[in-house]
Order: C-alpha cells, then sequence, then structure tokens
C-alpha cells in the first residue's frame, strides 16, 4: 500500500494515470468500463487504499443544491432548535434545507429517507431514532446519499457523527449536585424514546460510584414523546410513595423535569434551593423553554452553536470534496444555574 494520501477523484486519476471521466464511469457502474481498465483501477484502488467520495460522484449527476435535515420529531423543543440552527447555516452556505420529521416512526423515517432520494440532495443532516431505526434501510441510505448523522449515533454510518457528550452532560450537573446538597436520585423513563437516555442513565451511575454515594433510580412507565405528561404522572406517584430517597431529583432531560415540576405545584411541594424549600429539581438538556418554567430550571445544556456549526461544517466540506475518515466529535455540556436546584 503506498504511503501517499488521495483526497479526492481528482488526486486518485492524475496518480494511476486514468482518466478522471473514466474513473468516475467506473464508480457510477464497474460494469460499463473494459474489463482491462477496471482491473486497473482496482488496483490502483487497492494500492492507494482510496474511497471515492460520493458526493464528488454525486456533482457529475448536476445534483440540487437540496439539503435534508431529518429529526426524530420537530415539535421536540431541542430538535427544532437545532434544526433552525442547522437550517440557517445551511442558507448561508447557498443550500436549500428542507425539514423532515419522523415523528418517532421508524417507519416513517424510511418513508422520509425515500421521499429525500427524490430529491437528490446534495447531503443530508440527519438525528435518526436511534435503536428504533431499521438499520440496514439506514446504512443503504447512508451508502447512497452523503449522510452526517448528528444527536444519536448508530454504529459508524454516514460520513461522520457530530453530537453532545451525554456522559459529560450526567457526570458534571451530578458532581455540582452532590457538592451543593443531597445526593441526586434519577428520574427516567422506563422505556425512553431517545436512546441518548441510556448513556445518561449509566454516566449517573458511574458518578455515584466515583463520588461514593448509593444511586437510586425511579424508572416511571410511558412510552412515546409527551415527556411533560409522563414527568407529571410519574412524578405524582413517586412523590405519592416517597420513593425519593434524598430531596434533589435529577432528570433524564429537561422535559421530564417540566412534567416534574408541575406534579410538584399540584401537591404543593415547593422547589428550589431556598430554606423554606422541600427539594431541588434539575434537568438536562437546556431545553429553550427552561428558563421560564416555576421556578426557573438548572440544567446543563446542549451547546446548539457548537453541534449545529460542526454537524453543517463537516457536511458542506463533505459536499466540496473534503472527505476525512470516520470520527466521533461529543461537545460537551453546558452547566445553567437557577432557582430550581
Amino acid at each position: 500500500m503506498s504511503e501517499t494520501t488521495i483526497k479526492n477523484m481528482e488526486e486518485f486519476s492524475a496518480v494511476s494515470g486514468i482518466s478522471r471521466p473514466t474513473v468516475s464511469k467506473y464508480f457510477h457502474d464497474p460494469d460499463s468500463v473494459r474489463q482491462s481498465t477496471r482491473q486497473r483501477i482496482e488496483t490502483a484502488l487497492e494500492k492507494y487504499d482510496y474511497r471515492p467520495n460520493i458526493f464528488a460522484m454525486n456533482q457529475n449527476r448536476k445534483l440540487t443544491k437540496n439539503v435534508g435535515i431529518v429529526v426524530p420529531l420537530l415539535a421536540d423543543p431541542y430538535f427544532a432548535e437545532i434544526a433552525r440552527n442547522l437550517e440557517q447555516r445551511c442558507i448561508d452556505a447557498g443550500y436549500r434545507p428542507t425539514l423532515f420529521s419522523a415523528h418517532g416512526d421508524p417507519n416513517l423515517e424510511i418513508e422520509v429517507l425515500e421521499n429525500l432520494r427524490a430529491l437528490k440532495p446534495a447531503g443530508v443532516l440527519m438525528a435518526p431514532l436511534g435503536r428504533a431505526s431499521h438499520r440496514a434501510a439506514l446504512e443503504k441510505f447512508c451508502d447512497d446519499v452523503p449522510t452526517l448523522i448528528f444527536d444519536s449515533s448508530v454504529d459508524e454510518l454516514g460520513l461522520a457523527f457530530v453530537g453532545s457528550d451525554n456522559f459529560q452532560f450526567t457526570s458534571h450537573i451530578s458532581d455540582y449536585l452532590c457538592r451543593t446538597g443531597e445526593p441526586p436520585c434519577f428520574f427516567e423513563m422506563k422505556t425512553p424514546a431517545n436512546p441518548n437516555a441510556h448513556r445518561r442513565r449509566q454516566s449517573y451511575l458511574n458518578a455515584m460510584e466515583a463520588f461514593g454515594h448509593e444511586p437510586q433510580v425511579i424508572s416511571i412507565d410511558g412510552e412515546g414523546w409527551a415527556f411533560e405528561e409522563i414527568g407529571r404522572l410519574g412524578g405524582h406517584e413517586a412523590l405519592s410513595n416517597k420513593q425519593f430517597s434524598t430531596n434533589t431529583i435529577l432528570c433524564s432531560n429537561d422535559r421530564l423535569a417540566i412534567g416534574l415540576l408541575t406534579a410538584c405545584y399540584e401537591q404543593g411541594i415547593k422547589v428550589g434551593r431556598g430554606a423554606d424549600c422541600a427539594i431541588r429539581v434539575a434537568g438536562q438538556d437546556g431545553h429553550p423553554h427552561s428558563r421560564y418554567t416555576c421556578p426557573p430550571l438548572t440544567t446543563i445544556s446542549h451547546d446548539y452553536d457548537a453541534v449545529s456549526k460542526h454537524a453543517a461544517d463537516s457536511l458542506l466540506a463533505a459536499i466540496d470534496g473534503h472527505v476525512e475518515p470516520w470520527k466521533s466529535t461529543r461537545i460537551e455540556g453546558k452547566l445553567i444555574l437557577r432557582h430550581s436546584a
């Protein structure tokens, strides 16, 4: 194998001595070139360990300037905010973004991908459902259409993965809560819709062990994406049954925390950091409305700007032919201290 690094199809054509149109023709259909030419190309591919850039091939087909943005549920404020950021970055770069929501449905997610194919997008920014996604269909789409995966990684599919560091999220806010009061209980859904919840649970368990505290996980019933109502109903049950062993509760996400805050209000339980408060509640995500709960919610927030910038820049660079080996980029969250904890 040669030590020469080949970055694009033009460079491969130059070092292999095979014309650029012939190389492109081979990548579209290996059987479309003569057998002797095919052998020369495949020998050169092995020698230079070159992986063809899907975008370079697509550009020959004169694809549109469309970019697809796919999220699990556009009604979720986190996904709405990150999609808004991605959309603006694509517009600023001269592309035409189109937003799609899978509405939490794996079958609809596949339908969205098929609709995207018809648009012949230059690329796609996709937050998949994760474990619920049809992996084979998702893998096939990523093979056919240049796709940058964000929020929830699925193995090493797509050009790369960009998202938040969920282990750092929970570890960091758990550390803060332990230093400023009683150690937190962890409030979660038994069957979470977003796979990042599993990472946060494990991070909580790791943090409690590291800090020398006994972990307590309260897993509540509920499926789907109606997190606030699930948190409210589950909160009522947990509070009534005195399931929380400390006066501090760390919720798996801000939307569950908002539901729990409502349950506390309905039971006459005062939330906050003051001496007259009975309980502390904190969340995770930096929900756009977390500032406006009562009391305002302490949380650890996604860096919306950094995540969207890195994801968009990576995809647009690939469109321009600058494709790097697959890698995972996880961006740390920012602790936001408010009155709830």
